[in-house]
């Protein structure tokens, strides 16, 4: 989305700043590892933390600065890059659910031209001439998801979108909202169906809420979502019947049955079984009554009586909905036209430096107080040396921060007029303050260009880092111990008690071993101790992919470590391929090079790791405690899962582009080169080089009929 226009991003190499259709290949490269690693930092501070450090508008546009670069050069596009995550990890105390469909995020817009080339990407995508196309524009409320099912017209779940795949079941607590129908009593209601929307409170209701909670001694809340995200995730449902809870219902999951054929009509026909929906919901034939519509919402957002923060913009055909599918994180038929963000000035009183687990040093501003947008806010994420200097940021100053959503803001720019006359320029620390290591900025061999961030050079022996490595190790995207939260590893560490990974699962023979007391630690009890050995216990078998995530590799996210995990199928055939890929002019090494979204980038970070002779032995040492699980490939009902496919010439049926998420959404994985792990090649006309390289190679070669034949599917004519 967008197209640059030289919307600044978060480094300071110069080229960061420059429009993207003015960057180079190896520019685009640089800056899309910097954005991939500064965007992947922010999702764990914030998902996985509890402690954002970045505000939603300046992470939108760290997002968008992504997109862009991907659109322009999308043979650079990694699987784990920023766009292909979503959500986050459903919260420990809350038993999980999968989703029947998964409730993915939705990609934004932030001006009219974004909205422009969400339609044009549309209309190549389904090859779209002179037939209209109609979307439709809907409020963004600002509240929690959640996803109601049904059966025989009974409520019988209620869950949050979680990380998308998995939700916390929080039936209990739904049933308590009062405009939820507890049974729907239609003749066309779908023997089961899955309503989905967001939960949220109304201004007026959180300020007499806000009200009970001083009069009753207790902390009031920062905004109307807090609020509602606070109440519905009690453990006792009570607490959330007290609440003043509603339900705006937007969407839906699986349904056994539609009973229309556009998005307007199901959206009518849910407002029908008696949930509640938008009256200002509109569908639009153009662009110009797309943007009218986003104006008329955004004119009564002061006084519509709840939070929203833009419009959401849905292809109406169901049809097309369906052909057009969904990319990793968002369905391409669908915009979040998100709202400007707000601002407010105030002092900066000291910039801290914080050190992450691959020992980058990060400042953070600490602020004075102040109120942006109904939220008291104290911190803002500053991201690196190289923009503190652009911005010319120093302790003293009155700056402007900017915020849009529920998280900590940025700092937009300085009021230099009030700058104190004895101010004097901030100097990032080249020393890091945990250790005391050098802290110093990689350069990159082929670019020559520093990397944006400076890191503590003291690895292991540092113990920020050592201890955000384990944090990272039982995070919820990883092994997910229960009770084994941020507080206890850092308490665990400072006592000795977990060094390495391994030492998580030793915990348990040691205390019988009477090498260690638990019990003798304050507030652990025998059933304290009891319940975490079990957590543990249950982790000592984990799949492939979260274990390669849990490794803590640089670069390598969720979503990558389950493409290496697909490409491997073992931890056994990974560490070999990455043992004999130590050879970089060998076919190992181009077969990694080959799977869709490893560049170099990833590819040499995996290497690095894996040459390294301590991993190996952290690796080993895990080992003899735990089970890793080979992965099991999904689809397996489908004729291509697990295999790699091509598509080469032209293609008459469909657009590359819907070929390629066909294909995708099979289980297969699609890749932009010939070997001789491909599968399959789909040759249409004017199929040239990698034609006649899959004959040399005697690879299986169909013709688009053949393929969609092999697949079962078929395209309108």
């Amino acid at each position: 989305m967008g197209k640059g226009k030289g919307q600044a991003a978060s480094g300071g190499q110069g080229f960061e700043h420059s429009p993207v259709e003015e960057l180079t290949k190896s520019q685009a490269k640089v800056e899309l590892t910097r954005l991939m690693f500064d965007l992947s930092q922010h999702d764990q501070a914030y998902y996985q933390e509890d402690a954002p450090l970045i505000s939603d508008a300046e992470y939108d546009a760290l997002r968008q600065r992504n997109d862009a670069i991907e659109t322009r050069f999308p043979e650079l596009k990694t699987a784990n890059s920023p766009s292909s995550k979503v959500g986050a990890a459903p919260a420990e105390k809350f038993i999980k659910v999968a989703h029947a469909r998964p409730m993915l995020s939705l990609s934004n817009a932030f001006d009219d031209e974004d909205v422009k080339d969400f339609r044009e990407r549309i209309k190549r995508f389904l090859n779209l001439q002179d037939e209209p196309l109609a979307i439709t524009a809907e409020p963004k409320i600002d509240g929690v998801s959640a996803s109601l099912r049904y059966e025989q017209g009974k409520f019988v779940l209620g869950a949050t979108r979680g990380d998308g795949q998995v939700g916390e079941n929080i039936t209990e607590n739904i049933r308590t909202l009062s405009d939820i129908p507890k049974e729907v009593r239609n003749n066309n209601f779908p023997d089961v169906a899955e309503i989905r929307g967001e939960v949220y409170m109304r201004h007026d209701d959180f300020a007499a809420l806000n009200q009970r909670q001083e009069r009753e001694g207790k902390p009031v809340f920062a905004n109307p979502r807090n609020a509602a995200a606070g109440s519905l995730r009690q453990l006792d449902p009570a607490i959330t019947a007290a609440r003043p809870l509603r339900f705006y219902a937007y969407a839906w999951g699986e349904m056994s049955a539609l009973s229309a054929g556009t998005q307007e009509d199901m959206i009518e026909q849910i407002g029908a079984w008696g949930f509640q929906i938008s009256d200002l919901m509109r569908r639009c034939e153009s662009l110009d009554d797309l943007l009218a519509q986003y104006h008329a919402i955004e004119e009564k957002r002061a006084t519509i009586g709840y939070d929203i923060d833009g419009v959401v913009y849905k292809v109406d055909r169901l049809d097309w909905q369906g052909r057009l599918g969904f990319v990793s994180r968002a369905p391409r038929w669908a915009i979040a036209h998100k709202f400007s963000p707000e601002k407010a000035t105030t002092l900066l009183e000291k910039i801290d430096i914080q050190v992450g687990r691959t020992g980058v040093l990060t400042p953070v501003a600490k602020l004075q107080p102040v109120t942006v947008g109904g939220v008291v806010v104290s911190n803002a994420t500053l991201h690196n040396e190289d923009e503190i200097a652009r911005k010319d940021i120093r302790i003293g100053d009155t700056v402007v921060v900017q915020r849009a959503g529920d998280v900590i803001p940025q700092v937009v720019s300085v009021v230099m007029e009030k700058r104190p006359k004895e101010s004097e320029p901030y100097e990032f620390p080249v020393i890091c303050p945990v250790c005391g290591s050098h802290a110093t900025r990689e350069v990159d061999s082929k670019t020559g260009k520093a990397e944006v961030a400076r890191r503590c050079t003291g690895g292991l022996i540092c113990p920020a880092q050592a201890v955000e490595r384990l944090k990272h190790f039982v995070s919820r995207n990883a092994f997910d111990i229960e009770g084994l939260g941020e507080k206890q590893i850092e308490a665990f560490w400072a006592e000795g008690l977990i060094k390495s990974p391994a030492d998580i699962f030793r915990l348990e023979a040691r205390e019988k071993a009477g090498e260690i007391s638990l019990g003798s630690r304050e507030g652990w009890g025998a059933t304290s101790i009891a319940n975490l050995f079990a957590a543990i216990n249950m982790r000592r078998s984990i799949s492939l992919d979260r274990f390669v995530f849990a490794l803590g590799i640089r670069h390598i996210g969720g979503a990558t470590a389950r493409v290496l995990a697909k490409a491997y199928g073992s931890l056994g055939a990974l560490r070999e391929a990455f043992r004999l890929g130590q050879d970089r002019q060998g076919d190992v090494y181009a077969d990694l090079l080959n799977i869709d979204g490893i560049g170099e980038v990833v590819a040499e970070a995996l290497l690095e790791f894996f040459a390294e002779p301590h991993n190996q032995e952290v690796i080993d040492g895990l080992l003899n405690e735990i089970t890793v699980e080979d992965f099991d490939m999904p689809d397996e009902g489908s004729p291509v899962a697990g295999q790699t496919v091509v598509f080469t010439g032209s293609l008459v049926r469909m657009t590359r582009n819907e070929a390629k998420a066909r294909a995708e959404a099979l289980g297969a994985q699609v890749s932009g080169s010939i070997s001789k792990k491909t599968d399959i090649v789909v040759a249409g006309p004017g199929a040239g080089s990698k034609l006649v390289k899959a004959r040399e190679l005697d690879l299986t070669i169909l013709d688009e009929d053949e393929w969609l034949h092999l697949i079962g599917g078929s395209v309108p004519e």
